[in-house]
């Protein structure tokens, strides 16, 4: 990307990580690219080998379709908030997680990110639920536990077994715990 954006790997990282994080986190990634000098059809390239890379991450953690068909099937509501760019809602229907989520709440394409406390609203709101009868389950980035827990939701931190995570509270290491916890 950054060769077809003439940027040193160095310089794009720095962009793309930095002053740019939030703008393609919260809205259409060619924003960002168009502020990096991006042509439209460089641009077009760049969501292409995007989309690819895009592709290999959106894949399930061991037992998370099991964990959440579980939980749909105790009658549990089940809400997805994620800070993403717009090539993941857009992949998402070719996904094993297409369907499985009563309320999709996707950055991008609501403008606001986490730890913001809107967007943890939203997605209570979508799924019909105050924040005291929900439940967080994330890997701790973007603030995302203290933001849930801020607005009165209950936070899980789902450990990476490659990372260390500082949390005082609740956590599982792998998904079907979480049906222990309920």
């Amino acid at each position: 990307m950054a060769e077809r954006l003439g940027l040193s790997p160095e310089e794009f990282e720095e962009r793309w990580f930095g002053d740019l994080a939030h703008m393609r986190e919260m809205g259409p990634m060619a924003e960002a690219l168009r502020v990096l000098g991006a042509s439209p059809e460089v641009a077009g390239e760049i969501a292409g080998m995007r989309r690819a890379v895009t592709r290999q991450g959106l894949v399930p953690s061991p037992g998370a379709i099991e964990t959440i068909s579980e939980l749909r099937r105790r009658g549990l509501l089940i809400g997805l908030i994620t800070v993403c760019t717009d090539d993941v809602p857009a992949l998402w229907p070719e996904t094993p997680f297409h369907g499985l989520f009563d309320a999709e709440v996707f950055s991008c394409s609501v403008g606001l990110r986490k730890p913001d406390p809107r967007i943890y609203l939203l997605a209570g709101e979508q799924l019909g639920v105050q924040p005291g009868e929900a439940m967080f389950v994330g890997d701790g980035a973007n603030d995302e536990l203290a933001g849930a827990e801020r607005v009165g939701m209950s936070a899980v931190l789902f450990e990476r077994p490659d990372e260390e995570q500082p949390w005082a509270g609740r956590r599982v290491r792998a998904l079907p715990e979480l049906l222990e916890l309920l």
